[in-house]
């Protein structure tokens, strides 16, 4: 009689493999791992190429610092579609608009100043036209005094009636021209303040 095999026998067992094969298997792997990652690194780092177009081209990729430095900014469009041009300064005043306004102290003090001198062939233009600024300093003085132009009303008219026939006009024809009236306005002036010395002191 014959014996059959039960279907729960095991199956024939597979060898395993010698422990010096499964280190080399080991090894493999990791020489695998380590390749790949110099592939990826190298991957992400640019083109040899590139860099050998770009300098051949003489363009760098970025502006050096000396020519950042170096820039002029462009001004920024406005909102008008124009450019916003930074001013330079104003325009020059004239050097009567410029001078600050003195003390009336001072501004007559100035004029006084003018009594030591006289109209000679040689300073004639000098002389007139540093009595002219003197009373003009004067008057713009008296009218800026914290105390008002109504403590300066004589000698505010004075320059006043000067201004009128001169006409504008300060070269040195016409004030030789109108030399008594200036004079005069001046005497008239000094008079006056000597006689109300509380007025701008």
């Amino acid at each position: 009689m014959f014996t059959s095999r039960s279907a729960s026998s095991a199956a024939p067992a597979v060898p395993s493999a010698p422990a010096s094969v499964r280190m080399r298997r080991a090894r493999g792997l990791a020489v695998a791992v380590l390749l790949l990652g110099a592939l990826s690194v190298s991957c992400g780092a640019s083109d040899p190429k590139d860099d050998g177009a770009a300098a051949g081209s003489g363009v760098s990729a970025t502006p050096s610092a000396a020519a950042t430095q170096g820039a002029t900014p462009t001004p920024a469009p406005s909102e008008g579609g124009g450019t916003d041009v930074p001013e330079t300064g104003e325009a020059t005043p004239s050097p009567t608009e410029s001078e600050p306004v003195s003390l009336v102290r001072d501004a007559f003090a100035g004029l006084q100043a003018t009594l030591n001198d006289s109209c000679t062939p040689s300073n004639c233009a000098y002389f007139l036209g540093r009595v002219y600024d003197e009373l003009h300093r004067l008057n713009r003085a008296m009218k800026a005094d914290p105390k008002g132009p109504g403590h300066f009303p004589e000698p505010i008219q004075h320059i006043a009636k000067l201004d009128e026939e001169l006409g504008g006009d300060r070269s040195f024809e016409n004030l030789k021209k109108h030399q008594p009236l200036l004079l005069g306005t001046r005497d008239k002036i000094n008079t006056w303040m000597q006689g109300h010395p509380d007025d701008y002191r």
